[in-house]
């Protein structure tokens, strides 16, 4: 009888906390987006001034990362507007979002398995897909990556790019001097104070830093990409409600491009007997209330904010300063690798 009893306690020991994590993880998975309903605003952590992708202009933020927390935003209230905007730097970022300072990072992160087991985070997908590569001036007269050995390169502190940097010179017996910054802005300044001869950091990061030049055509970005760079939003693991509904904000961003919806376009989506196009605007299917939204949540963000390819456009693409390429970043049916799930 000793026994059996032993068993039949130690057997709802084990149900009840079964039961205790059960109940945690569903208090957990509603926590972000209540707090932010009940804050009435999304508090989102971005770069402290890139060019296309985070800048604060006129008191008004703008950018790629910057749309992105404005289409989840639209994407609760209705309203794109209701976002604070946190700026971090490249070394604070990670445990700004770990320690709860803010909702949401969405500044040109990558993606790695070290920063998701480190801070207990969950990279919520790929918004652009980059790579790393080195500016320097014209001047120089080396145009291939495997001419800079002996060179000082300036390098943003704790980024992927410090590491890649140094695997890249090492597996290719080249030496080099690193002059590590703790912002982007540190690193122009240097580089313009010639302490450094290149410049490292992601493509589409030093498409940005050479427009901040007095002459940006004297300057050359290397064809050569050295490395693999996803970058993309960043949430915290111990709410995967919150990191569903992030993630599918970016997946309608891209399947409303897919599906020719765009912010000049959406209204007469709603008139449509597509059934792809119908879950979308949320006329059939109950996905919104299911995240906790309003059914119709992706009418309002891509009314307000637009599809993925009018935010790529408009900050980084063929509408802004930077001019970047589409190319990797281009849809999965157009010869890019976007390939986004569909709602239903």
């Amino acid at each position: 009888m000793k026994h059996h009893f032993a068993c039949v306690r130690s057997n709802g020991l084990r149900f009840a906390l079964a039961a205790l994590a059960v109940a945690y993880t569903t208090i957990a998975s509603a926590a972000t987006l209540d707090e932010v309903k009940a804050r009435g605003r999304l508090i989102c952590g971005v770069n402290q001034g890139l060019q296309g992708f985070a800048k604060l202009i006129d008191q008004r933020w703008s950018g790629f990362d910057i749309d992105f927390c404005r289409a989840v935003a639209a994407a609760i209230f209705q309203d794109d507007q209701k976002v604070d905007y946190v700026p971090l730097s490249a070394a604070e970022r990670f445990e700004a979002l770990r320690d709860g300072k803010i909702d949401l990072l969405s500044r040109n992160s990558t993606w790695t398995l070290g920063r998701e087991l480190k801070f207990g985070l969950t990279f919520a997908g790929i918004t652009y897909y980059d790579g790393q590569g080195f500016m320097l001036p014209r001047s120089a007269g080396i145009f291939s990556s495997l001419e800079l050995d002996g060179k000082t390169v300036c390098v943003l502190q704790g980024t992927t790019s410090e590491t890649n940097l140094s695997d890249y010179f090492g597996a290719n017996n080249m030496a080099f001097e690193a002059v590590a910054v703790a912002a982007s802005a540190d690193s122009l300044a240097a580089y313009k104070e010639q302490r450094c001869n290149v410049i490292t950091s992601d493509m589409s990061q030093l498409y940005a830093l050479r427009l901040e030049l007095a002459d940006p055509d004297e300057h050359l970005i290397l064809a050569d990409t050295i490395s693999k760079e996803p970058l993309g939003p960043v949430v915290r693991q111990s709410d995967p409600a919150w990191a569903t509904l992030v993630k599918w904000v970016l997946f309608a961003l891209l399947d409303a491009e897919e599906m020719g919806i765009s912010s000049e376009t959406i209204d007469g989506a709603l008139q449509s007997d597509k059934p792809a196009v119908r879950r979308f605007v949320g006329k059939d299917g109950d996905f919104g209330t299911d995240m906790g939204l309003a059914n119709d949540w992706a009418v309002h963000m891509i009314r307000l904010v637009g599809n993925y390819g009018e935010i790529f456009d408009r900050n980084l693409g063929v509408e802004s300063r930077l001019g970047i390429s589409r190319g990797m970043n281009q849809l999965w049916n157009l010869g890019g690798i976007h390939y986004p799930p569909p709602i239903r």
